[in-house]
């Protein structure tokens, strides 16, 4: 840890922050199985940009279309309840002066749907990087190597907060402390890829994180 350069917390978004992912499952398992032979399409996704998951998965244009049709239509009508104890993590570390950001493959289009339920979002966080902000997406570090840049700080200062396995490995590949969270996969999935597992933020704390970057 560099003592002259700031702390940095950045937050994977669904299943870190917000409690969404099993809605997503829902919507990208029945995508999957509707126009893909891909068993478990919603677990391969996890992670992936919406283009990347069109592009990568889906060649013919209209269905492409009619896909993010029914997103955001699905998007309109999900909840978005937080992860518990991340508000009150959220605070406390902010309060101690660690910058705070949202590292997500999610677009603009969904953050919209987001700030409608939880405006406050944006005072949580000092920057909110949505997937139009990086080239290239998890599992690639670029997301997390921007999120230190913009904060002027060393990768040995953040600490990256994720659930999925490609976010996971993003956070390892910036060679960042990364705090896996057991809310999508089982703990034995996360645990290779993580420093420490934590099922939620309840009984997680400033100095618990400070240990991790010691």
């Amino acid at each position: 840890m560099q003592s002259n350069k700031p702390l940095a917390s950045l937050f994977d978004l669904d299943g870190v922050v917000l409690d969404t992912e099993g809605q997503y499952s829902v919507f990208w398992g029945g995508v999957g199985r509707k126009y893909t032979d891909i068993v478990d399409f919603e677990h391969k996704i996890k992670g992936m940009t919406l283009t990347q998951i069109l592009d990568g998965n889906f060649s013919d244009e209209n269905l492409k279309k009619e896909i993010v049709a029914q997103l955001i239509e699905f998007e309109k009508n999900m909840d978005f309840p937080y992860i518990n104890g991340v508000e009150q993590y959220i605070k406390e570390i902010k309060q101690k002066g660690v910058k705070l950001a949202v590292v997500t493959s999610s677009d603009k289009s969904k953050m919209e749907s987001v700030y409608r339920t939880h405006p406050e979002l944006m005072q949580y966080f000092d920057r909110i990087l949505v997937a139009e902000d990086f080239a290239r997406s998890k599992p690639f570090p670029d997301c997390y190597l921007l999120g230190a840049s913009v904060f002027d700080t060393v990768i040995e200062n953040c600490v990256v907060y994720e659930d999925s396995v490609n976010g996971l490995k993003a956070g390892k590949s910036a060679n960042m402390k990364v705090v896996g969270l057991s809310t999508t996969n089982p703990t034995e999935v996360v645990a290779p890829l993580s420093d420490i597992v934590i099922p939620d933020f309840a009984d997680f704390t400033y100095e618990k994180m400070i240990e991790l970057i010691k």
